[in-house]
């Protein structure tokens, strides 16, 4: 079977010459069908490049990245939006949520752009566990920012995409927000065999995937199961001090 998302030896190296910086220096990994991964790291390691390698929104210098079953080299932008359209949701820290439309209509907005008939039930219960059922009729100023991710949250889910990614998905959440967010998020790629990409500095966030990522320098340090988050909270310190200290990576 094929694995929804596979990377191999994938570079990517900003600028040229002695300024050139390395924000991927060949990492390999793939995410399994209905996994639910975090990646972690300190500041600067590569999380979000690696992220939007993986979902074709940056070119990699070299390496390959497959996405759903296709290889993205070569991909003009026209099959690479096809794609995502068909295979892919997202959740990034810019919430990008069309301000004329409700709640409901931004929710559904992926789907009546791909013309698929949103599933009514499916579309209802999560924007029931996002909170957002007395908002559906809101437009987006007339939300606070939590309430702009939970809609960006639920516009991800409401779609069933066979892929996930989300960039810090919680950060704008207030604490008991950010848990049923993240319990949703874990039940959906369990329950409906999903694969969610979660790039997060948050070690609670963190303990809700099943697998974890951590990368120093643009490289893959080590991968793990799902752990408390003290102990994550101490790879992460430690982590950070290879970075302050020139140890070898």
């Amino acid at each position: 079977m094929t694995a929804p998302v596979q990377l191999t030896d994938v570079r990517k190296v900003y600028g040229a010459g002695p300024g050139a910086v390395t924000a991927l220096g060949g990492v390999s990994h793939t995410f399994a069908e209905g996994t639910f991964t975090a990646v972690m790291g300190p500041s600067g390691s590569g999380k979000s490049t690696l992220l939007h390698c993986a979902a074709g929104l940056d070119e990699p210098s070299s390496g390959e990245v497959h996405l759903a079953g296709t290889p993205l080299r070569g991909l003009d932008e026209t099959a690479l939006t096809e794609l995502r359209r068909e295979h892919v949701a997202f959740v990034f820290q810019a919430f990008n949520l069309m301000p004329a439309l409700t709640v409901r209509q931004n929710i559904v907005l992926p789907l009546t752009l791909a013309g698929r008939a949103p599933d009514e039930t499916w579309v209802a219960d999560v924007i029931q566990r996002v909170g957002l059922t007395e908002r559906v009729g809101h437009r987006p100023s007339e939300l606070s920012g939590g309430q702009q991710q939970r809609v960006a949250i639920a516009r991800a889910l409401a779609g069933s995409a066979a892929v996930l990614f989300a960039d810090e998905p919680t950060g704008a959440l207030d604490s008991q927000t950010a848990t049923e967010v993240l319990a949703l998020l874990r039940d959906q790629s369990r329950a409906a065999g999903q694969t969610i990409v979660m790039v997060t500095h948050d070690p609670v966030a963190a303990s809700y995937a099943d697998n974890l990522l951590f990368l120093v320098d643009g490289r893959i340090v080590s991968t793990s199961p799902a752990r408390t988050p003290e102990s994550i909270a101490t790879e992460l310190t430690d982590l950070a001090r290879l970075t302050t200290t020139g140890r070898p990576r």
